[in-house]
């Protein structure tokens, strides 16, 4: 397991100026530092949400190579039922040929359904799946993306995320296929991370304002990979944390380093006729991602990368599935 002190050495912004102006911040307590990484090594994984397209995928590999940032992960977030078969098997052989984890949405959400419920004051139901046809649909979409190879499944519902759960232990999805929890219905404290995390979820998106003592919090009682956007879009906030994402990795690892973008026009559903804000939109979030990689190597915080390529989440626990 991977030491965590060695991210607690690293320099923190701005210490040497303010020590010697006498406004020196306290020690880290290595008490609140997480204790866990990612199997196969490292304590930190990248993603590139908001990729709508083999276009946009295009996209942002060109310049993820330009950059120089490291991918584990590419997530795109409109639906498996947004793209065809074909775009999909491009996304998958792309991905595939730099050894990136690619994460597709299932199905219809509560936000684009014809209930009201979700446009009051109260947010009613959220982006959960109402109904019966709701939770097939998003089931449908897993079973078509995995059967073209797609192998992470972005899931916004905890009965759909138990019932993909156990299609997987049943071996109705292969047995490798990895679910991720979304955004929008992230939990907000240890008891709630850990029953998404037995309900089958494979890494586990939280609010991004969260607090560093939240993830020690939740670090507690779970290693469930956590996936936080370290600039989150404006609907979920538009929180630019960059300068937080060396404490961020010593509380909340196993992390996933999502690069968003805030000041920017929602893209779901991704068509056509958004195609010159999406391109724009994913090429900015690399350079985003190029940014935070090096405020982390200027504090000497960069370390503990997980190798490229990796993507299985370890072993975690769940809920007994009755026959």
């Amino acid at each position: 397991m991977t030491d965590p002190s060695a991210t607690a050495a690293a320099r923190r912004p701005g210490e040497q100026a303010l020590a010697a102006l006498g406004l020196a911040a306290p020690a880290p307590d290595p008490a609140d530092a997480s204790p866990h990484s990612f199997p196969g090594g490292g304590r930190w994984r990248t993603e590139i949400p908001s990729c709508e397209g083999p276009e946009a995928l295009a996209v942002v590999l060109k310049e993820s190579s330009r950059l120089d940032v490291p991918i584990h992960r590419i997530s795109q977030g409109s639906g498996v039922w947004m793209l065809t078969d074909a775009e999909i098997t491009e996304m998958v052989e792309a991905t595939a040929e730099r050894d990136i984890e690619l994460c597709l949405f299932t199905g219809p959400r509560g936000t684009w359904d014809i209930g009201g419920s979700t446009r009051t004051d109260s947010g009613g139901a959220g982006l959960r799946a109402r109904g019966h046809a709701a939770v097939a649909g998003c089931v449908e979409d897993a079973v078509r993306a995995c059967e073209l190879g797609v192998k992470c499944l972005l899931v916004a519902d905890e009965g759909v995320l138990w019932t993909l759960h156990r299609a997987r232990a049943a071996g109705l999805l292969p047995a490798d296929t990895t679910l991720k929890l979304s955004a929008l219905v992230g939990p907000v404290n240890p008891a709630s991370y850990a029953v998404y995390e037995r309900l089958g979820a494979d890494s586990i998106n939280v609010p991004s304002d969260l607090t560093p003592d939240h993830l020690t919090e939740i670090r507690r009682v779970s290693a469930a990979p956590m996936d936080m956007y370290i600039e989150a879009p404006d609907d979920l906030g538009g929180y630019v944390r960059m300068y937080e994402v060396a404490e961020l990795i010593r509380r909340g690892a196993p992390l996933y380093l999502k690069f968003g973008l805030s000041k920017a026009p929602g893209i779901y559903p991704y068509g056509h006729h958004l195609r010159e804000l999406t391109l724009a939109t994913a090429r900015e979030r690399v350079r985003r991602g190029r940014l935070a990689l090096d405020l982390l190597a200027r504090h000497g915080a960069d370390g503990d990368m997980a190798p490229l390529g990796t993507r299985l989440p370890g072993t975690l626990n769940r809920f007994e599935i009755s026959s």
